[in-house]
């Protein structure tokens, strides 16, 4: 795989197209590649003159040890809010509703392999601090849960299709 970001438009997407990370833009190729992989996604919305966003660009996403982590255990996807404010919208609300905290730029937000977010936050350091966790803990926990909780997912989502067709038989 590669950073997928080179025939994007927006500035900011631009501004991510030599990360060692994977990115993909928002697209269908990269909701059916995590299918395709049964991995989670990793979604990063952000904006060209974001000052947080400019940070954690450097300190994580630039990082080859950070990368190669998000490469091996999530597809990457990177969103410029200003190119798509309804994305932005809903994972805004979504973190909210989720953490019960504000978000705001970087949003970084986990999501299954199906596009729907089980966590997230905003900027997270590269080393733990002010009780904020390192971002490569925050990596780490978020495949380790996905991983041991993806079957259940796909349980409930077979319970779900099983009883929304029950008026059809």
């Amino acid at each position: 795989m590669e950073n997928l970001l080179k025939n994007e438009k927006s500035p900011y997407l631009k501004q991510h197209e030599n990360n060692p990370v994977h990115w993909y833009p928002w697209s269908k190729k990269a909701l059916n590649k995590a299918k395709e992989l049964k991995k989670p996604i990793f979604l990063s919305v952000g904006y060209a003159s974001c000052h947080w966003c400019h940070v954690m660009a450097h300190e994580s996403f630039e990082d080859q040890s950070t990368a190669s982590i998000m490469n091996e255990k999530f597809i990457n996807i990177k969103v410029d809010r200003e190119e798509r404010p309804d994305l932005d919208y809903v994972f805004q609300k979504s973190l909210a509703l989720l953490t019960e905290t504000q978000g705001g730029w970087p949003l970084s937000m986990f999501l299954d392999e199906n596009g729907v977010p089980f966590s997230g936050g905003t900027y997270f350091p590269t080393k733990e601090i002010y009780g904020r966790p390192s971002f490569i803990n925050i990596l780490n926990q978020m495949s380790e849960f996905y991983g041991k909780n993806r079957e259940c997912q796909n349980f409930m989502e077979k319970i779900e299709k099983k009883s929304s067709n029950k008026h059809l038989e």
